[in-house]
């Protein structure tokens, strides 16, 4: 949905199919997955609770990770490790405008990057990172793979691919 709606997810099948851009549970047996293309698919673990999200400049822009943090610590997690998975990254995403200054105004000019090309680009990762540590989530993995360069991910962007990759998670 590219925003910052996170469902909760307190018995296995809850919410299953609907329209979300994270979910978190700490109900063992639930699984919960989102689907990205060139978004970051971000899995987030804590004690006893997990939770995933799809992050993109909109949801960054509008707050999914660090809702998605504060539901996971309202479910009780206290320390939240985060895996951000394969993405598009700047040097093939080139960016800019009034969204782009908004971003960096949220998270900081280290959001801005420039493409392979020379351009102006919007660094996902960093992007993740910021808002991840403003969430006071530290402990942070990046699967470092570009699906616009891989061919073995599907990117909408770099090849107008509708398929879509997914994070999935389980208690």
């Amino acid at each position: 949905m590219h925003g910052a709606r996170v469902a909760v997810v307190e018995r296995p099948g809850d919410h299953a199919g609907e329209e979300a851009d994270a979910a978190v549970t700490a109900t063992p047996g639930c699984v919960l997955a989102v689907q990205v293309a060139d978004c970051a698919p971000v899995a987030l673990v804590g004690t006893n609770v997990i939770g995933v999200a799809h992050a993109g400049w909109r949801g960054v822009l509008a707050g999914v990770l660090p809702a998605t943090v504060a539901a996971m610590r309202a479910l009780g997690a206290d320390e939240i490790r985060a895996v951000v998975g394969p993405c598009i990254h700047a040097e093939c995403y080139e960016f800019q405008g009034d969204d782009l200054d908004r971003i960096a105004d949220l998270l900081g000019d280290h959001v801005r990057a420039t493409t392979s090309a020379g351009t102006p680009a919007f660094d996902v990762v960093a992007a993740v990172r910021a808002s991840l540590d403003q969430a006071a989530v530290t402990d942070v993995e990046v699967i470092d793979v570009c699906t616009a360069c891989s061919t073995d991910h599907w990117s909408f962007r770099a090849r107008g691919e509708a398929q879509r990759q997914a994070v999935v998670a389980w208690m």
